[in-house]
C-alpha cells in the first residue's frame, strides 16, 4: 500500500521526508508528485494530519520530490534493458 508515498513528519515547524519510514512521531503520507504537495499545502492538510499548530515549512519535502522527479513513477529493474533476464515474447 505505501509504496509510491512518501511519509513526512514535523520536526521544529518543517516536513521532513522519512526515507526510512522510522521517524518518531506523527506521520502523513504523500504521493512523489508536486501537484500532491502543492494541493496539500492549499487544503492545510499537513497541520491538520499531523496535528501541529501553525504553519509548516515544506522545503525539503518540495527538493526531494523535485530530485526524485515529478511524476514519481518507479524504474522496475531490467525494465527496457538489454540483457535482461525476463523474456519479452
Amino acid at each position: 500500500m505505501a509504496d509510491g508515498l512518501l511519509r513526512v513528519v514535523a520536526v521544529d515547524g518543517v516536513l521532513i521526508p522519512d526515507l526510512r519510514r522510522r521517524l518518531p512521531g506523527r506521520g502523513a503520507w504523500l504521493h512523489l508528485a508536486q501537484e500532491c504537495l502543492d494541493r496539500a499545502e492549499r487544503r492545510s492538510a499537513f497541520p491538520r494530519a499531523l496535528r501541529v499548530a501553525g504553519p509548516l515549512d515544506p522545503a525539503p519535502v518540495r527538493a526531494h520530490i523535485g530530485a526524485a522527479g515529478t511524476n514519481g513513477a518507479r524504474e522496475t529493474p531490467g525494465s527496457g534493458t538489454p540483457g535482461s533476464k525476463v523474456d519479452p515474447s
